[in-house]
């Protein structure tokens, strides 16, 4: 199938949205599918892409690192039509996916769209007004879902959330897997060898963006409690972003150490960030709004159990008292969890076994051929398109 992705961030660009793209460009081309994406562009990255199509962007003013796509391609309506695409899969409700919906309209090409985010939890990043911009958001996305012909969420809390929403457009559970071929092995030694981590130090490992919505001010200080019970542990942060300054201001005043205590990383390239799960004992995730946190499969894909607060999107992921443990959002209860399986060396070696078996259920492969047969569901069930191919003539009416 040729199958299109419309996207508002991708490579340069580091989330869970990118990664899933990514995932699934790989998964489905093994499978034998023909992928284009639609980007935006990024300034100073240039390399050669092949059926990547990059349209011309700003930096966006609450977050330099992420690019705005200007909805303007010249031609973009003949490549469509050349590429004759059979799905139409969208991964967000704005400029792009707008995009990609546009020329589902207009060439009778089902639109599949990936629900990633729990838009309404991001109104932080609009300065006045929040409860009226949250209320806004819901309306919005829920109408974008409505216009679309399938909708992608990546966890059952996700999906119980657009159908109270009355988001009345058929829904498929499929989170994004994890390349478990990625994860058969790791250097247990990478983090100590490049960082000032005492070696008798358990490894507390969070990874993402440092932005309002991961909760990070709540994982350091719940850290700084750990301390009091597991001396010999280090918080790991492999992320960037806009906090960063904030967060290492937070970490001395706390009076931590930022070579021992907490270490911030930076991002990191996926091979090396394999060689990071590997490194740490345990994973700890704060972020309250998450549709899925892919990063949690990745770090039991290593062996890693966690520890993570038990919200929408993360539930579905971390099997409590199995695999990990979830907690309410509060300090002590979030600390007391991480040092407590520190602390058992039997229970924590279970979970850990418990962890790579988790990740196996969620592999890549098997979510591409989820995916894939949502695509073919719906292509079989679509009425026959107005043109198939760049055929002029037919295209004339003549």
């Amino acid at each position: 199938m040729r199958i299109g992705i419309f996207t508002d961030s991708f490579i340069p660009y580091t989330s869970g949205v990118v990664t899933s793209i990514l995932t699934f460009q790989k998964e489905l081309s093994r499978l034998g599918h023909d992928i284009h994406i639609f980007a935006p562009s990024y300034p100073n990255f240039q390399q050669e892409e092949e059926q990547v199509y990059r349209f011309f962007s700003l930096p966006a003013p609450t977050n330099p690192d992420f690019s705005l796509a200007i909805p303007i391609f010249p031609g973009m309506n003949m490549l469509v039509r050349r590429l004759d695409l059979d799905i139409i899969h969208v991964q967000s409700p704005f400029t792009m996916g707008r995009v990609g919906l546009h020329y589902g309209r207009k060439y009778h090409t089902p639109v599949v769209f990936t629900y990633h985010t729990l838009y309404d939890q991001y109104v932080h990043y609009v300065p006045i007004a929040q409860d009226l911009a949250r209320e806004m958001a819901i309306k919005y996305s829920v109408s974008f879902c409505n216009q679309c012909s399938h909708v992608v969420v990546p966890s059952s809390e996700v999906q119980t959330i657009l159908k109270q929403n009355e988001v009345k457009t058929p829904l498929s559970v499929i989170p994004t897997g994890v390349p478990l071929d990625k994860f058969e092995s790791g250097d247990k030694d990478w983090l100590r060898r490049n960082y000032d981590i005492p070696a008798e130090n358990r490894v507390l490992l969070f990874v993402g963006r440092l932005t309002r919505e991961k909760n990070l001010e709540f994982l350091i200080k719940a850290f700084q409690q750990v301390k009091k019970r597991v001396a010999n542990s280090t918080l790991v942060l492999t992320a960037q972003g806009p906090l960063e300054s904030e967060l290492k201001k937070l970490v001395l005043d706390l009076g931590l150490s930022l070579e021992k205590d907490v270490v911030f990383t930076g991002a990191l390239p996926f091979d090396t960030l394999v060689n990071v799960y590997y490194s740490a004992d345990l994973f700890v995730f704060s972020s309250v709004t998450e549709t899925q946190g892919l990063v949690l499969i990745e770090a039991m894909a290593a062996g890693l159990p966690v520890v993570a607060v038990g919200a929408y999107g993360v539930q579905d992921m971390v099997d409590h008292e199995k695999n990990g443990l979830l907690t309410p959002l509060d300090i002590e209860a979030f600390s007391d969890a991480i040092s407590s399986l520190l602390l058992d060396n039997q229970r924590y070696r279970q979970y850990q076994l418990n962890a790579r078996q988790k990740a196996e259920s969620l592999s890549a492969s098997k979510m591409a051929l989820k995916l894939e047969q949502l695509y073919q569901t719906l292509y079989d069930q679509s009425p026959p398109r107005y043109y198939r191919g760049f055929d002029l003539g037919r295209w004339l009416g003549s």
